[in-house]
């Protein structure tokens, strides 16, 4: 609709001098209309001043959006890129090191502190590598790009909600080209429910504050669903013959272990799965001939931080490396 609205200005010679100032000029009247509904939602001028101040449209961020790998990475090819051995060493050491606020942390909350130190090794890097953008100019390049306006508005208005109420300032709300935030990666939404204040300050700072970090990634996985008294589930054998039906995420694809074993599914080196009351579901993410897993509730817990498969199972295999 943009783009035919630019169209209609130049075919009757209302445009500017050239396409890239017709571009700003819309990207400024589309920040207009944000600022519009931002103080209809109760968000101060001031605000809105500071956080658009020298906003301008973001093309790396749109690539980076739209960029997929020449080449998709199979499980094999993947999970040793996302998990080397450096990063399991140094997992197994920021573990030694903040064991003690971890494992109260993991009582607090019912998650097994392995777990939040494994989100927290595949998201940041243990927190060195949060993002260098600024969040509102990333979340409005983005919006304003359109193919998830919807969903990156309400970023946006999260993100307003978030300076306004005073967590951080403009300059240090800073992260990556989609707007994830601090050291666990939370989007602005995810951070107005899920962060909390781990050490007792009065803030929730996942930017800086370890113990606040901690906190507000087992606060997310508790409140989605975690159960501490189980593990993600493990890497299996199943028969060439196995019905792809029975394969997926999908409530109804849910059985027991012990159907799962009558249906000739076992664990990798070919013994018995567990004789444990737990339901898991069968994943096949590459294809027929790649790695399967049978996973468990928490793995799904997993999915609804991140959506893929790659992702949940980097957590996954870098938290069981951790002793």
């Amino acid at each position: 609709m943009r783009k035919q609205w630019l169209a209609a200005l130049v075919a009757l010679g209302l445009g500017l001098s050239s396409p890239m100032a017709s571009a700003d000029e819309s990207f400024d009247n589309y920040i207009t209309g944000l600022k519009q509904e931002a103080r209809g939602k109760g968000i101060d001028e001031s605000i809105l001043e500071s956080a658009f101040a020298n906003v301008t449209f973001i093309e790396r961020a749109v690539k980076a959006d739209k960029n997929q790998p020449e080449k998709k990475l199979t499980l094999d090819e993947y999970l040793p890129k996302a998990v080397p051995q450096w990063k399991i060493d140094q997992a197994n050491r920021y573990y030694r090191q903040h064991r003690k606020e971890l494992e109260r942390v993991g009582r607090q909350y019912g998650v097994q502190p392995r777990f939040i130190v494994a989100l927290w090794g595949v998201e940041s890097n243990f927190g060195k590598l949060t993002g260098s953008y600024s969040v509102i100019e990333a979340l409005t390049t983005l919006a304003y790009e359109g193919r998830r306006e919807a969903f990156f508005r309400e970023q946006i208005m999260a993100a307003l909600s978030i300076l306004q109420e005073g967590h951080i300032s403009v300059s240090e709300m800073k992260g990556s080209w989609a707007g994830a935030m601090g050291q666990p990666q939370f989007m602005p939404t995810s951070y107005l429910t899920f962060a909390v204040d781990g050490n007792g300050d009065g803030k929730a700072d996942i930017w800086k504050t370890e113990a606040d970090v901690f906190a507000s990634a087992a606060n997310y996985l508790s409140q989605s669903g975690w159960d501490d008294k189980y593990t993600w589930g493990r890497q299996v054998k199943i028969p060439d013959d196995l019905s792809d039906h029975l394969k997926g995420v999908e409530p109804q694809k849910r059985k027991t272990l012990s159907e799962w074993q009558a249906l000739g599914v076992r664990r990798l080196n070919g013994s018995a799965l567990p004789k444990v009351d737990v339901d898991a579901w069968l994943v096949q993410p590459d294809d027929n001939h790649g790695r399967a897993y049978l996973i468990y509730g928490n793995y799904q817990t997993l999915l609804k931080w991140n959506r893929s498969h790659y992702f949940a199972l980097a957590v996954s295999t870098l938290a069981d490396s951790i002793r």
